[in-house]
């Protein structure tokens, strides 16, 4: 850490920095997120130049449906769309509170990414479009087609002659686990050569499902950003080599953002209005930050003032809150404060923010919360029990949420400072699932019983 805290911000709220080397749960509100503003807090300029990088985004996945419902037909309820259920979880809810105590106001749902398409986790959109971006670039390159053609006509992507090209190139990844996943699963798909470099933290069986399919998987003895150093300078040693670099890719993120698009149709499917009155409270599970970074700008620019997004850490390395409280970003790591990267939440094992996604995120998020391993788990069965969902831990961040948010009367403290007591009962709380569709059976149990 080469600058001291900035502590400048905590007028508001309380200094969450004792807490943080402390391990200790909290729920932290953002000051930086003006409660004066009337419309959007990013800038006119900004707000056009995202929404056309978000809508990019989304057309490019549309001229590739085509192709993904031919290469995995059994995959897709959507005619090729990379998209998730939002269900209603009511049940859930009031079985939680009756058990605990705990009322929260407002309606549940959860954003099942943990079942997405092909992949199975919050990565597949990012992960998916930053391939479909280089699939472009080479297309472009060797065949001079253009990238807003329509693909439906290009169902020989599949084919040996295309298949040919795109194996004169590599594409390094490195990750905790879901994004080498969304990666290694769909790139060898068109024939690229695939490395995914994984840290120390990642589930083995995600590096023997990557490994079953042809994917080439480095082990790295590190944490995640070890494992960016080395991927980033395997990829720097080799031609026509392309790295994925989720500390900073605009292409996993505006990918992520086209995930808000597709809740503002969902929540409209359920007769759900979100205005100021009926507020918009959505909890992200957060690692390095691309993909709950991706949807919360998505959202911002979606619903404004209306939607308050919070990020979801495990106490051992709450990367977000640390780099934003600080206002160091990228530049503070959770080690620099004596933290560990020991959880049971993989995919959240990351001790530096991105440097991409803090800047564009600060001036709107609503807040960020810590959380236990134990807290996380306590979810996974009353979830399946009630609503038969499974989901992998990093997930129930994202549960854990609200009812972290009511204790200590932090909820009420922001509804007052939003102007909000009035409508609490007509918030729309939803909860984002991060993973576990293809999380084995023997691991499943394991999760369940623990």
């Amino acid at each position: 850490m080469d600058k001291p805290l900035d502590l400048r911000h905590f007028s508001f709220c309380e200094n969450p920095y004792p807490s943080l080397i402390n391990q200790e749960e909290q729920f932290w509100l953002n000051p930086l997120r003006d409660k004066s503003y009337t419309g959007f807090h990013i800038p006119e300029e900004k707000n056009k130049e995202y929404t056309e990088r978000m809508l990019d985004a989304k057309a490019r996945f549309e001229r590739f449906a085509p192709w993904f419902l031919k290469e995995f037909p059994e995959s897709f309820q959507s005619v090729g769309r990379i998209q998730s259920p939002l269900t209603e979880i009511a049940t859930f809810k009031s079985t939680y509170e009756k058990n605990t105590a705990l009322s929260v106001p407002g309606r549940f749902f959860l954003k099942q990414d943990n079942v997405l398409p092909v992949a199975g986790s919050i990565k597949a959109r990012g992960g998916f479009h930053s391939i479909l971006c280089i699939i472009e670039q080479i297309l472009a390159k060797h065949t001079g087609h253009s990238p807003h053609e329509d693909y439906s006509c290009y169902s020989e992507l599949v084919g040996d002659e295309y298949k040919q090209i795109f194996s004169r190139y590599q594409l390094v990844v490195s990750s905790t686990g879901n994004l080498g996943l969304s990666i290694g699963t769909l790139a060898p798909c068109f024939g690229l050569k695939t490395y995914v470099f994984m840290s120390n933290d990642a589930k083995q069986w995600k590096k023997d499902l990557l490994r079953s399919i042809g994917t080439k998987v480095i082990e790295v003895d590190g944490d995640y950003g070890k494992a960016v150093l080395d991927g980033r300078e395997f990829a720097g040693q080799h031609e026509d080599t392309f790295f994925i670099d989720d500390e900073k890719s605009e292409e996993l993120f505006w990918g992520y953002s086209v995930a808000a698009l597709e809740l503002q149709e969902q929540l409209i499917e359920n007769k759900q209005i979100i205005d100021e009155t009926h507020p918009l409270f959505v909890y992200l599970p957060c690692g390095v930050g691309g993909a709950p970074g991706g949807i919360a700008t998505g959202l911002e620019l979606l619903f404004g003032k209306n939607v308050h997004c919070f990020f979801g850490e495990p106490v051992s390395v709450p990367c977000a809150l640390l780099g934003i409280s600080s206002g160091l970003y990228e530049n503070i790591a959770t080690t620099d404060i004596g933290l560990k990267n020991e959880t049971i939440a993989d995919g959240l094992a990351v001790a530096r923010f991105s440097e991409l996604v803090g800047p564009i995120v600060s001036p709107f998020l609503a807040g960020c919360y810590t959380l236990k391993d134990e807290t996380c788990l306590s979810f996974l069965s009353p979830l399946y029990e009630s609503e038969a969902i499974f989901m992998e831990p990093s997930s129930f961040a994202s549960l854990a949420g609200p009812y972290l948010f009511t204790k200590n009367e932090t909820l009420n403290k922001y509804l007052a400072w939003h102007g909000l007591e009035e409508h609490r009962e007509n918030i729309v709380h939803v909860l984002w699932g991060t993973g576990g569709n293809l999380v084995p059976e023997r691991e499943r149990k394991f999760f369940l019983n623990s």
